[in-house]
C-alpha cells in the first residue's frame, strides 16, 4: 500500500499541474513578443527534445545552443513528461526492481509478483517525481531552463569544470545565469516525497539527505556524459569509416 500511496501522491501532482501546463494564461494583446520563436527554432527544439544517445536512451533536456530562447511552461511540462514516461525509463525503472529483488533489498516488499511490483512501483515513483520538480514544478516557478547547456568547444579540464558546474548553476527565462535552484530542492524535494512509499526502516531524514545527495551526483555524472558524448560518438563514428575506407 506505501508504494500505491507513492504513485497516487505523484500522480496527483502530476494532474493537478497538467492543466495549467496545457491551458496557460493568456498574454495580454499588447505585450511584446520578446521571446516569441520562429519556425525554425521551434523544429530545433523539437529535435532537441528527441535525442538518445546510441540511438536508445533518452536525452531530451541537452540543447547545444547556449542563446537558446528559454522553455515555455508547456515545453518544460513536455519535456517532464517525455524523460518521466519515456519507455527505456518503464524498462530501467523494471530492471532496477528486479536487481533489488534479486538481492532481497527492502525485504519487507517480499517477494514474488507483489514484491516486484512495489519495488518496481517505488522505482518509478522516484523516476517521475525527481523529473516532475527538477524539470517542471521548479523551473516553472522560479523561471529557470532545466536544460544542459552543451559548451561543445574548449579544453577537457574546462568542459569537465564547465559540466560540473551545471548541476548548481543554470541558465534562466531571461537570459542570465543564477544558482539551480530546481536541480537542488528537485532532487531533496523527490527524496523527501519518497518518505511516502519507502518501507518504515528506508524513511527518515539521514536516508533522505542520502537519497537526495546521491540523485545530484548522478545528474552532475550525467551532464559530462551530455557534455562529451556527441564528441566520442563523433570519434567513433568517423574512425568506423577510416576503417571501412581503408
Amino acid at each position: 500500500m506505501t508504494c500505491l500511496r507513492g504513485l497516487v501522491i505523484v500522480t496527483s501532482l502530476f494532474c493537478s499541474v497538467a492543466v495549467y501546463a496545457q491551458n496557460p494564461a493568456p498574454a495580454p494583446q499588447s505585450a511584446p513578443t520578446t521571446h516569441s520563436k520562429s519556425a525554425d527554432e521551434q523544429e530545433v527544439e523539437k529535435r532537441e527534445q528527441s535525442q538518445r544517445l546510441l540511438g536508445v536512451i533518452p536525452n531530451f533536456g541537452t540543447t547545444n545552443r547556449q542563446d537558446a530562447p528559454p522553455l515555455s511552461p508547456k515545453a518544460k511540462f513536455r519535456l517532464f513528461y517525455k524523460s518521466a514516461f519515456d519507455p527505456v525509463e518503464l524498462s530501467v525503472a523494471g530492471l532496477q526492481a528486479g536487481i533489488s529483488q534479486a538481492n532481497d533489498e527492502f525485504p519487507e516488499y517480499g517477494q514474488g509478483a507483489t514484491g516486484f511490483g512495489k519495488r518496481f512501483g517505488a522505482s518509478f515513483a522516484d523516476e517521475v517525481s525527481s523529473s516532475f520538480f527538477a524539470n517542471y514544478f521548479y523551473p516553472v516557478l522560479l523561471k529557470e531552463d532545466p536544460r544542459y547547456f552543451r559548451l561543445g568547444k574548449g579544453s577537457v579540464k574546462r568542459r569537465l569544470g564547465y559540466a560540473l558546474l551545471q548541476e548548481v548553476e543554470c541558465h534562466t527565462d531571461k537570459g542570465g545565469r543564477s544558482f539551480a535552484w530546481g536541480n537542488i530542492l528537485g532532487a531533496f524535494t523527490a527524496g523527501g516525497l519518497s518518505n511516502a512509499y519507502y518501507p518504515p526502516a528506508e524513511r527518515g531524514f539521514g536516508l533522505t539527505m542520502s537519497r537526495s545527495a546521491i540523485a545530484i551526483g548522478y545528474s552532475s555524472l550525467g551532464g559530462i556524459v551530455d557534455e562529451f558524448y556527441p564528441d566520442i560518438s563523433h570519434w567513433l563514428f568517423h574512425r568506423h569509416q577510416k576503417q571501412s575506407a581503408d
